[in-house]
């Protein structure tokens, strides 16, 4: 007797998916100030407060859309997915579920990359706010 093969579907991934987009969604980046006499002035807790104040005028400034560039890499990863899994079942024998794998499993990774690459500061947000920060005597020295 042949046994069967049970293949997960993409239920079947979405606790894995979830837990990425937790790691994902706690990635984000704050500016590293260098201790000068502002800074110890200030003390930590002023620094804290002050640091938001220029990333809220950052955000307001810059007006950033992140949820369309999760929904276009999104897009791209199914696609991207489709056509991989598509050349796979070929190959297998299996091609139109190989399609609906591939597009399922590239849909799937092009959305934690775009949750990912979202939470994670442009270039120009973080020129933004080093500027803003060097403004009120402040010396930023790199982001983690």
């Amino acid at each position: 007797m042949k046994k069967k093969t049970i293949r997960p579907g993409l239920a079947a991934c979405l606790p894995a998916l979830a837990f990425l987009l937790l790691i994902a969604g706690c990635a984000s980046q704050s500016p590293v100030l260098y201790p000068n006499a502002q800074l110890r002035a200030a003390g930590d807790e002023r620094a804290q407060a002050d640091i938001q104040i220029c990333m809220q005028m950052a955000n307001a400034y810059i007006k950033l859309n992140p949820a369309g560039e999760v929904a276009r890499d999104t897009a791209i990863g199914g696609v991207g997915g489709a056509v991989v899994g598509g050349a796979i079942g070929a190959a297998t024998g299996s091609f139109g579920s190989g399609i609906g794998v591939g597009a399922a499993a590239g849909a799937a990774a092009g959305l934690v990359h775009g949750i990912f690459k979202t939470s994670q500061p442009s270039p120009l947000y973080k020129s933004y706010v080093d500027r803003c920060l060097r403004e009120h005597g402040y010396e930023p020295m790199g982001w983690q």
